[in-house]
């Protein structure tokens, strides 16, 4: 049908029909091993619909490749023949059928993503329904700690104007610590499947401290040097407020950040980085302009020093606690704050009755005590230590950060209406060279990666826009024409 034989040639072509069926596992690679079936080649007559058949099973490798767009005589005499597995004369023959061969190296090194036609497809970022329930709790969460930070400072200043006693407004905030585990408790018999009586849940919780839970030693050696630490960190920050404004008292807390990193890379030997050294830099620059805002008189400079004390003491609690207990569970956290409320109410509540039997802070009797103002600053520092401490479990703890920062604008407003504070350019300039500080702490240790990464996918869809608009261009009939038929002349 497709070829005609003549006279004397039929073992001939069974010969070659023969060595057309060979299976593409033994195929030859040189034109040698199958000189014998070139020579009978002249034998055989091919119509013009095999002919068609061959042009139309041409792959967009073969068109593509090479210096002039064809596939080498060899490839080609290789194909006909048969030893690639390609049988013209078989009409069920498809395209689709064809085995493909393993990949070369062009093929191999091309990125994920790429089409048949070596364009790269595009890119479509996903967002999870996780990532968007994150986010979406990360807004509730930076709202609530900016609201809950900024609204107890402003209630502690407003709280001195008729209750002067900073260290007795600490030992009461602090003694409401003793919720926390009771809230977690809470939490988890409302929440987990496996609900467990309060002991059984108090004796998992123990195990944060050891083998043996928690003994009178562990309570003196593990506990005791936190709740020293805890109170010295609120006391500092509301001795504070009394000498200097609320802005500036909560943008010299952010320095906080800049401690921890320096006494981490110190005491716990973290990685070095330098944007974290530059952002350390740029923490103790911004105090010292902060200190010459107001033109380095007495009451600033000692207000400074109180809250740059409260920041290190807060820094020295967060690296101790992870030099001594290491990473704590939502349970044991809560359990931890809860012991540093009654170390606070056995230990410390001598002290405000010192203070007040010494008149250093007297008050004439309870009835002239703001209870409210009293209960509402506990109740905001219980709230922002309860999202900050917990707020992990529904979102990121960089955007739980954010709230701090943002904390600073929102006191900034309220003092410009409330109080005569002067926003020089000086004291503007600390401000924004602190927050940039604290934004710089806020990078994860793989940020320059991410960064280069970031780069090199701009850099290549750049490129893919080029080429498909170049691509655009060039897509006429004329142009069309040319692909069809190349010309060779210049």
């Amino acid at each position: 049908m497709g070829i005609r034989e003549f006279p004397g040639s039929a073992p001939r072509a069974k010969s070659i029909a023969v060595g057309m069926r060979r299976s593409p596992d033994v195929s030859p690679r040189r034109l040698s091993d199958i000189s014998p079936q070139l020579r009978q080649l002249k034998y055989l007559v091919v119509d013009e619909a095999i002919k068609e058949d061959l042009k139309w099973s041409r792959s967009v490798e073969d068109l593509t490749s090479g210096p002039v767009g064809l596939t080498s005589i060899e490839e080609r005499i290789l194909r006909i023949t048969g030893y690639y597995g390609y049988q013209p004369w078989a009409t069920s023959y498809k395209r689709e059928e064809r085995p493909r061969e393993p990949p070369g190296p062009a093929e191999a090194q091309a990125p994920a993503g790429t089409e048949a036609g070596g364009r790269t497809s595009r890119h479509r970022w996903t967002c999870s329904q996780e990532q968007l329930r994150k986010v979406f709790w990360g807004v509730a969460v930076v709202f609530c700690v900016c609201a809950s930070w900024a609204g107890s400072t402003q209630l502690a200043r407003l709280t001195f104007k008729t209750f002067d006693a900073p260290f007795t407004l600490t030992w009461f905030a602090t003694n409401w610590n003793f919720l926390f585990f009771p809230l977690y408790y809470a939490g988890h018999v409302c929440k987990s499947t496996e609900k467990q009586s309060v002991k059984q849940r108090y004796r998992e919780c123990c195990r944060f401290f050891g083998d043996n839970g928690l003994t009178l030693k562990v309570f003196f050696t593990k506990a005791a040097p936190f709740g020293v630490l805890w109170t010295l960190t609120n006391y500092l920050y509301l001795h504070a407020i009394k000498k200097i404004n609320a802005t500036d008292v909560s943008v010299l807390f952010c320095c906080n950040k800049a401690f921890v990193f320096l006494l981490s890379w110190i005491v716990l030997r973290d990685r070095f980085m330098g944007v974290r050294i530059v952002a350390a830099i740029l923490a103790i620059a911004g105090i010292v302009m902060m200190t010459y805002a107001d033109g380095f008189h007495s009451h600033s400079v000692i207000g400074i020093a109180l809250v740059v004390g409260s920041a290190s003491m807060s820094a020295l609690y967060k690296v101790l606690f992870k030099l001594l207990l290491g990473s704590a569970k939502f349970g044991e956290a809560a359990l931890f704050l809860s012991i540093l409320g009654v170390f606070n109410i056995v230990f410390i509540t001598c002290i405000p009755i010192i203070l007040y039997f010494t008149r250093v802070e007297y008050w004439n009797s309870f009835d002239d005590i703001p209870w409210g103002n009293l209960c509402g600053f506990s109740i905001l520092l219980l709230t922002f230590n309860i999202v900050l401490n917990f707020g992990i479990a529904v979102t990121y703890p960089t955007l739980m950060s954010l709230g701090i920062v943002l904390s600073v604008p929102v006191n900034a407003v309220v003092d410009h209406y409330t109080s005569q504070i002067v926003f020089n350019g000086v004291r503007v300039i600390a401000i924004i060279i602190i927050g940039l500080g604290f934004l710089l702490l806020l990078l994860p240790e793989e940020w320059d990666v991410w960064l280069i990464k970031l780069l090199t996918r701009l850099k290549v869809r750049k490129k893919e826009e080029t080429a498909e608009s170049s691509g655009d261009l060039g897509t006429g009939p004329q142009s069309r024409s040319r692909r069809a038929r190349p010309s060779f002349a210049r």
